[in-house]
């Protein structure tokens, strides 16, 4: 029993040794199993809501361009964002759907050079597949059995919902004022609303959940988007790099696909 017991110890200790002399080839490829990538850095964008999907596809793009870089994004309401960026949460690119939210966050100091617009959206409203309720105009959304919902009035899309009514002279009456733009698309897509004022992208990346009714009285409040580089950007060189995709031919063409207009 002793000299099996020895036996098997120094069997043991044989191939800690091998695994210890084999070992440096790990370190010689980039370092041991689970260390970052040399250059590796996490590049944090805060986007409108109704960026999501194509920023998704712009980040992996990205991200294949630049080797070791990570994307996180940070989707929500252009009002609630600037309000983040304010009272110091970390980004390195802010896109908002919006001019005037980003001026919230140029006049606290917080934007490296001029923001651009990149590109424009205009509201459509949202209806379930078939539109049962008949809705075709925007006074319809004022229909007594309709429940309708928009966006808060600080976000950009309840901001723009807000000229429509006074250029048209129409009110309305929401059962309820989102956040942003995607939760007040959800609403119509669950069932829980008959009608939103969304985006006319919106619509088109519910991928058939919701059908779309453009009416004329959107042109009158067509929204802006425009991108920046933060002043205290972490990453401040991707930063720059993300917001040349993002205005870039590539970038320009998947926001194309997705419904976005030109500037």
């Amino acid at each position: 029993m002793k000299k099996s017991l020895v036996m098997v110890a120094s069997g043991l200790l044989a191939s800690a040794l091998v695994a210890g002399c084999g070992g440096g080839g790990a370190s010689q490829s980039g370092g041991p199993s689970g260390s970052a990538a040399p250059g590796a850095a996490t590049l944090t964008v805060s986007a409108a809501a109704s960026l999501t999907d194509v920023f998704n596809q712009l980040g992996k793009t990205f991200e294949s361009q630049n080797p070791g870089s990570t994307v996180r994004f940070n989707y929500g309401g252009s009002s609630d964002l600037a309000q983040q960026i304010v009272n110091g949460a970390p980004a390195d690119v802010f896109a908002a759907a919006n001019t005037s939210t980003m001026a919230t966050v140029s006049k606290a100091g917080l934007v490296s050079g001029d923001p651009s617009v990149f590109v424009t959206n205009v509201l459509q409203i949202a209806v379930a597949p078939g539109d049962l309720k008949g809705i075709h105009t925007f006074a319809d959304l004022t229909k007594p059995d309709l429940k309708v919902v928009v966006c808060a009035p600080q976000v950009p899309c309840g901001s723009a919902a807000t000229q429509v009514e006074k250029a048209t002279g129409v009110t309305l009456k929401p059962v309820s004022q989102e956040v942003d733009v995607r939760s007040a698309l959800s609403k119509v897509s669950t069932g829980d609303a008959d009608a939103a004022l969304v985006y006319v992208t919106d619509v088109k990346s519910s991928k058939g959940k919701v059908e779309g009714v453009d009416f004329p009285e959107a042109a009158k409040a067509p929204n802006q988007y425009p991108i920046a580089v933060l002043k205290n950007a972490p990453n401040a060189d991707l930063a720059a790099k993300f917001v040349a995709l993002v205005r870039g031919a590539d970038g320009q063409q998947v926001l194309k696909n997705a419904g976005f207009g030109t500037p």
